[in-house]
């Protein structure tokens, strides 16, 4: 182990990220990745970078939605997630899906060929005392690993689950019923404006499809496990529970859609299926994340107009996510306290989604190999999208409450002048991302 090598645990979008930071500000970097050796629930393969719920990136417009930002500032940052993504982007509307296969295979292509990156296969089951290192070991950190992690933070793991949404083989979709149409017609072609499969629902349709739902046989949780779902990525059975019309107000609704096959019709509801490969064979039933059985999944979802003959490539699946109390437990540097050679990056920081994954494993690489060089490197500023993110998992979060958090602009600091409220959002969160990207240009120059 020489003086400058850094060690990564967990080859996730968050450790792809950190390793490919890190190694191009000149460290030898080893990347640990207990898969394919060592398999989890949600894993398909042992490829860096692998999708495991959504192919989506979620918003790409980083004038007005946080999201889009964080893209913005890591295509900034010379990051090998956005980078990968615009290369292998599928259409989308106004959002950034991408081939999943062909983007894990990129990924892992880029960071087995660079010269300051070895890989190590084999799983790390406890916190070493020396050297430097990040533990990027995401919602799927393996129980032996989890156990060391609760022993010395000297708490028990939080949990929740994340649940993930069936694939469907296009060739299956009843076209006589479902049409192409991106919400409001949003991108600028026409391959973009079709980039989503909806079917629609009459209410007798939707109302059988809400009981059978209900009633539909679901996997158990093990003794011990609490559901504490996180509202982004909650099953849909879980939402009918809370209401009826949850669904229909939810991944459901039909506003913006105009059924091609029936212009005068208005649907009740919609099913979306948004493209999941760059073939277009494959298409995923949007926000349909579920813990039905297998059995009941083919029968209930085969209640869906359009869906009637559909063959599945993947049904839904649940598992267990795991994720630290990051504002008692992690420094602004993302560093262990009680070890301040660890420091932790991604999801289990208390991060939510692809994106703001990599983004804190883009922070947690840079900040590793600016220690390592002998260098002081601060966290972005709070008005940036990864300075809020890391603001708020380090200190910005109420400890007793903390919860996962997907980026948005209610963790920057309010703008002065600008009107509050609905009406006034446009320019507020326009002043916020032209804000941000001034603030984030100034970090970046000052590392060079």
């Amino acid at each position: 182990m020489t003086e400058h090598t850094l060690h990564i645990v967990g080859g996730g979008m968050a450790g792809s990220e950190a390793a490919w930071q890190a190694a191009n500000l000149g460290i030898k970097v080893v990347l640990h990745e207990m898969r394919p050796e060592v398999e989890t629930f949600a894993h398909q393969s042992g490829k860096f970078g692998e999708m495991v719920c959504s192919n989506s990136f979620r918003s790409d417009d980083d004038e007005q939605n946080a999201v889009g930002l964080l893209h913005w500032e890591m295509r900034a940052a010379n990051g090998l997630i956005m980078a990968t993504a615009d290369k292998h982007k599928l259409p989308a509307g106004g959002a950034l899906a991408v081939d999943r296969e062909a983007f894990a295979d990129h990924v892992t292509a880029q960071l087995e060929a660079h010269p300051n990156i070895s890989v190590d296969y084999g799983e790390i089951t406890e916190l070493p005392s020396e050297g430097m290192w990040i533990f990027a070991t995401g919602p799927l950190t393996s129980p032996a690993l989890g156990e060391a992690i609760a022993k010395e933070t000297g708490a028990d793991r939080l949990a929740f689950f994340d649940a993930i949404a069936p694939i469907v083989y296009a060739e299956s979709v009843n076209m006589d019923v479902a049409w192409l149409q991106s919400r409001y017609d949003k991108g600028e072609t026409e391959e973009e404006q079709k980039a989503y499969l909806n079917c629609p629902m009459t209410k007798d349709q939707y109302e059988a499809f809400i009981d059978a739902l209900l009633a539909a046989d679901k996997t158990e949780f093990h003794e011990g496990e609490t559901a504490k779902y996180f509202d982004g990525c909650l099953p849909i059975e879980v939402m009918a529970e809370r209401g009826r019309e949850t669904l229909r107000h939810g991944p459901m609704k039909p506003i913006g859609l105009t059924n091609a096959h029936k212009p005068e019709d208005k649907a009740y509801a919609v099913v979306q299926l948004r493209r999941d490969n760059a073939l277009g064979t494959l298409y995923n039933i949007v926000g349909f994340q579920t813990k039905m059985k297998y059995g009941a999944q083919t029968e209930v979802f085969k209640m869906i107009p359009g869906l009637e003959n559909a063959s599945f490539a993947r049904l839904g699946g649940i598992h267990r996510n795991t994720f630290l109390n990051s504002p008692t437990l992690l420094d602004d540097q993302m560093r262990l306290k009680s070890r301040p050679n660890i420091r932790f990056a991604g999801q289990v920081t208390g991060v939510e989604g692809y994106v703001e994954s990599a983004a804190m494993g883009l922070l947690a690489g840079r900040m590793a190999a600016a220690e390592l060089l002998g260098r002081d490197l601060p966290p972005p500023p709070f008005t940036t999208a990864m300075g809020a993110l890391i603001n708020h998992i380090t200190g910005g979060a109420e400890a007793k409450t903390f919860q996962p958090m997907n980026v948005n602009f209610g963790l920057f600091p309010p703008l002065d002048g600008l009107r509050g409220g609905r009406k006034g959002r446009k320019e507020r969160y326009k002043g916020y991302t032209d804000r941000a990207k001034e603030d984030f240009n100034q970090w970046l120059e000052e590392q060079s």
